[in-house]
């Protein structure tokens, strides 16, 4: 059996720049001294005059970004997602959310897969902080291909968007021909009848094989793979649910404010069922090898698959 092809979304991040960047002359890419880790480093290798670095001043950054966009520019603002979402966010959200500026925000490193770096670099509250300011559209992919898929359709659209990436190399699973992207709109990656889980970015590959774990069980799973939490796919969440009438959320983030808070806002309007948020549960990160991490918060595909077990069983 071959290897599993694996690559980590920030690099995803740093080829889709460079391709948009031959198309269009209006991208700018700004980093705050982090362009070797946001892999924005290769835009500037072949544009370094769309290339701004804006040294360690990430609030400075996101202001920069906004009045470039002013002028019709259309600038990826990229740092890791614990400066861009945590140190950054009133500039987030005064200069680009409230004037609905067309700023895109890369946002590298999230979650716990930051591994060593630790839990001061480990932002698990980045997709809640986005979530709350108006109009901001908030997208994880969960491998290389919806990535790349994702910050070209986040140029194409007009308006501020928030795209997070991770560190840690991940398995490509939509290398297929009729995998479609689109904004707002869920992927349906395996049918079943007794338990739905819906996974975002890398826990998505995650929830695939614990899916396949529980057929053991005589569990029959069905998997959403939700690349963009805000808007959320209300209709596919909701018409799953009401099939299998038990679901499982898993994300690598809080579990408070993040995928399971959207899935359940969602659920107790349009079709109440019971949930069980898989997450990181209200504490911080600690430093360590990113893969040994995921496995000691339960964000691996044996714990979900444990947790999905006793859920429905």
């Amino acid at each position: 059996m071959s290897e599993v092809k694996k690559i980590a979304t920030r690099e995803s991040y740093g080829n889709a720049l460079v391709e948009l960047g031959k198309e269009h002359e209006n991208l700018v890419v700004l980093d705050a001294d982090l362009a070797e880790a946001t892999k924005t480093g290769m835009f500037k290798k072949q544009f370094p005059e769309r290339h701004i670095d804006c040294g360690i001043a990430e609030s400075n950054m996101i202001g920069v970004a906004a009045g470039l966009a002013a002028t019709g520019k259309v600038p990826f603002a990229s740092t890791f997602a614990m400066f861009a979402a945590g140190r950054a966010f009133e500039q987030v959200r005064n200069s680009v959310g409230y004037p609905h500026l067309n700023v895109k925000i890369g946002a590298t490193h999230a979650g716990i897969s930051v591994g060593e770096d630790g839990a001061t670099h480990q932002c698990n509250e980045d997709i809640a902080l986005m979530r709350t300011i108006p109009g901001m559209i908030v997208i994880n992919p969960s491998d290389d291909v919806e990535a790349r898929a994702a910050v070209k359709a986040a140029y194409e659209l007009d308006g501020p968007v928030y795209l997070r990436f991770g560190r840690l190399a991940v398995p490509v699973i939509n290398d297929r021909p009729d995998y479609k992207f689109e904004i707002g709109k869920g992927v349906l990656l395996k049918e079943g009848k007794d338990v739905t889980i819906v996974a975002t970015g890398l826990c998505v590959s995650e929830s695939l094989a614990a899916a396949e774990k529980l057929v053991a069980e005589g569990i029959d799973a069905e998997v959403i793979n939700i690349h963009t939490i805000k808007p959320l796919d209300d209709e596919l969440i909701a018409a799953s649910a009401k099939k299998t009438g038990k679901v499982v959320t898993v994300e690598e983030h809080s579990v408070i404010g993040g995928l399971g808070s959207a899935v359940c806002n969602c659920l107790c309007e349009k079709a109440p069922t019971p949930v069980c948020k898989i997450g990181v549960n209200d504490v911080f990160g600690e430093s360590g090898p990113a893969v040994k991490l995921i496995e000691k918060y339960g964000l691996d595909a044996n714990g979900i698959y444990e947790k999905v077990k006793a859920f429905v069983k």
